[in-house]
C-alpha cells in the first residue's frame, strides 16, 4: 500500500490521535536518519492507529516497528470512563481486548512484515528486550506508576541521535493527565534529550 493510502487508512482506525498529530508522528519518523536495520518501538498500541502512521514511515526507512501493548486497555478506557468502547469487550472474560482489532488493522494495511506485535506488560517485556532503539514512541497508560514505568524502562534504550516521542503531553492540567507531561519534563531535565518539534499534545525529542 502506498504511503498516501496508508495515511488515509490510518484515519479510519479507532483511536484518539488527531490527524495533525498522526501526520506529525509520521513525518518525524520519516525524517529520522536511515539506520539499517533500524529498530523502532511504540508503547501503547490500542487498535493500531499510531502503528499505521509509524509503520508507513518504517516501511520507507527499512525499519521494523515493534508495537507493544497488553491489549486490555488503560484505566481511562475502562467501563464508566469517557473513552470506554463496549464493542471492544471480549465476551469470554468481560475484559477489553483490542488484540484482534489491532491484528486486523495491521493486516489490512499490509504492514505485517514491518509492524511486529508484542503482547504483555511493558516493564516485563522491557526487562527482556536488549535491542537498542532508533525510535521510541510512548503512548501507554496515563496513570502515574504506568507512565513512569514506561519511561524508565524504555527511554534508556534509545540510541544517541534516536527519537523519543511522547503523546498526550498537556501543560494545562485541565486538558489532560499529568504523568505524560511529567515524563516529558524529566526527559528534558535529564540532559539526555532535546526537543525538536511539537504538534498538539505530541512532543518529539532527540537523544543527544
Amino acid at each position: 500500500m502506498r504511503s498516501d493510502d496508508l495515511l488515509a487508512f490510518a484515519e479510519t482506525v479507532k483511536g484518539f490521535m488527531p490527524r495533525a498529530e498522526g501526520l506529525a508522528l509520521y513525518n518525524a519518523a520519516l525524517e529520522q536518519a536511515a539506520v539499517l536495520p533500524a529498530t523502532w518501538l511504540e508503547v501503547g498500541a490500542w487498535c493500531g492507529k499510531s502503528a499505521v502512521y509509524l509503520g508507513a514511515a518504517a516501511e520507507q526507512r527499512g525499519a521494523v516497528l515493534y508495537s507493544l501493548d497488553h491489549h486490555h486497555g488503560s484505566e481511562e478506557n475502562q467501563e464508566g470512563w469517557e473513552h470506554f468502547d463496549p464493542d471492544l469487550v471480549d465476551p469470554f472474560d468481560g475484559r477489553l481486548n483490542t488484540l484482534s482489532t489491532w491484528q486486523r488493522t495491521i493486516a489490512r494495511a499490509l504492514l505485517e512484515d514491518t509492524v511486529i506485535g508484542l503482547v504483555g506488560p511493558s516493564s516485563v517485556v522491557a526487562s527482556h528486550f536488549d535491542q537498542p532503539l532508533d525510535l521510541l514512541f510512548i503512548d501507554g497508560g496515563h496513570g502515574r506508576d504506568v507512565a513512569w514505568a514506561d519511561y524508565e524502562s524504555w527511554a534508556p534504550k534509545v540510541l544517541a541521535g534516536g527519537l523519543l516521542m511522547i503523546h498526550d503531553v498537556f501543560e494545562d492540567p485541565n486538558d489532560g493527565g499529568r504523568p505524560p507531561y511529567e515524563i516529558y519534563l524529566a526527559a528534558l531535565s535529564s540532559g539526555h534529550f532535546e526537543e525538536t518539534s511539537r504538534e498538539g499534545s505530541l512532543r518529539v525529542l532527540r537523544r543527544r
